[in-house]
């Protein structure tokens, strides 16, 4: 069996030693980088199956080297550690794929059980993305609108897994369309032609879940005067769509691995298994590593689920397909009613484009269903769109000083304003300069220049 590679990225020259040393001991070949540019480089040298990364590098920080790997290559499992841990750093490192974050200083036992399962996730994701995708058009996304890159990443992501039979995990806020990719993907399967089947476990009574799920024999309770076929079984030979999984009980998720592990699964009250050949597909909202971590979701779970994760990412982080989807709802809602609304006004559009949209495409979709059901007939104007979007503020309002009676310093109040929108665009831009200065509409060259002259300490990279 071939010897699993691994690289490490880490501008602490002793830790990677100690890593690498210590690695190399296990049986594996080891790699080293100095920084994340390195890091970026190494990985296409090297072709790792793992990469380990600091977080705080020079040139590119733990978060963007894991988010540039995974765009590239996904089938690469990362592992990411740092010796100033918080929430928010964690929770961006998982979302930009991370396998797993440890917490510096780690023992190295753990790093080694954790590279384990990484590389038994890695054996079953790297069958997944073997195949080429099949289909190069958007033809079976119809219901799945965006131009960003983000949702191309996705839709190419789609199109490479759709033919194999891994569990996928869906991971999104509300309303920003689990089931659709659920349902394209199964789309392009070649269980196309076989049932797809959507469970919101959520939405199901506890009581009634097992047997809505695994079906019942005649007398498993009372009521049941009937044997009942479930969710599964309905589901054989095609596609199962568990939604807000991280709401199942523990007991049931147990029933749920044995399904997941061998494809077996009994009926309540039944006294034999039954086989079942289908895909799980399950989606939640929630975090389910700190689910894990509180111990209200089983881990051994969670990394059955997780062969192939999903992000999708929430509206407001994809602005850019705001008018897309406004132009989409509009179309569709004009026909479908018999309306003859013409359009919406250009202002309009923007308004909505910044708005947070807390309720993802969902709500956009129930805002423009409203707007051509009362409007009826014409074009959409700013007094049609109710107070609550008008209200909102545009980003440049946002960050408006209100002068205090006692006069400020302009220069420091201005310098201040600088800062904080230099900080806004090097951390949605990952820590990228260059990325960064696009946002800003500077030169590259000039932003630098600015870090330099403030200061501003950041973990960067071109």
């Amino acid at each position: 069996m071939e010897r699993a590679r691994i690289l490490i990225a880490d501008d602490d020259r002793k830790t990677r030693d100690v890593i690498s040393i210590f690695l190399r001991h296990k049986g594996y070949d080891v790699f080293q980088a100095f920084d994340g540019e390195d890091a970026l480089e190494k990985v296409e040298q090297h072709d790792p199956h793992l990469v380990i990364t600091d977080f705080m590098m020079p040139r590119a920080n733990g978060h963007e080297v894991i988010r540039r790997i995974k765009a590239a290559r996904p089938e690469i499992v990362t592992i990411a550690y740092s010796a100033f841990a918080n929430f928010e750093m964690t929770a961006d490192l998982l979302k930009a794929g991370a396998f797993f974050y440890l917490e510096k200083p780690f023992e190295l036992e753990v790093l080694e059980a954790q590279i384990e399962r990484g590389l038994e996730h890695y054996a079953m994701q790297s069958r997944a993305f073997s195949s080429a995708p099949r289909i190069k058009n958007r033809s079976l996304f119809q219901n799945m609108i965006g131009e960003s890159q983000r949702m191309l990443a996705v839709f190419e992501l789609i199109e490479k897994i759709a033919n194999s039979d891994s569990t996928v995990l869906i991971q999104g806020e509300s309303g920003t369309g689990k089931e659709l990719v659920a349902k394209a993907i199964h789309d392009l399967s070649r269980r196309r032609a076989n049932p797809f089947v959507a469970v919101n476990t959520a939405a199901i009574p506890d009581e009634l879940l097992e047997s809505e799920l695994f079906g019942h024999v005649r007398g498993a309770f009372t009521g049941a005067v009937a044997n009942r076929v479930g969710r599964f079984e309905l589901a054989d030979g095609g596609t199962i769509f568990l939604d807000e999984i991280g709401e199942m009980q523990m007991r049931l998720q147990a029933k749920l691995l044995r399904v997941l592990q061998n494809r077996m699964l009994e009926p309540v009250g039944a006294s034999s298994s039954r086989k079942v050949d289908l895909r799980i597909i399950a989606a939640t909202n929630q975090n389910l590593e700190r689910l894990v971590a509180s111990r209200d979701f089983r881990e051994d779970l969670y990394y059955r689920l997780s062969v192939i994760p999903i992000i999708l990412p929430p509206l407001r982080d994809r602005r850019e397909d705001i008018p897309l989807l406004i132009e989409s709802f509009l179309d569709r809602f004009s026909r479908s009613g018999n309306h003859k609304v013409k359009g919406i006004e250009k202002g309009v559009v923007e308004l909505l484009c910044c708005y947070d949209w807390p309720g993802n495409v969902r709500e956009l979709e129930n805002l423009i269903e409203y707007l051509v059901v009362l409007k009826g007939s014409g074009t959409i104007t700013m007094r049609d769109v109710p107070d609550k979007y008008r209200k909102g503020k545009k980003p440049a309002d946002s960050a408006t000083v209100t002068l205090p009676e006692g006069g400020l310093c302009l220069n420091s109040a201005v310098a201040q304003f600088e800062d904080r929108l230099i900080s806004q665009a090097l951390e949605m831009s990952g820590g990228n300069k260059k990325e960064a200065a696009q946002l800003l509409n500077l030169k590259r060259t000039t932003l630098i220049e600015k870090l330099k002259k403030k200061n501003i300490a950041m973990a960067t990279s071109d």
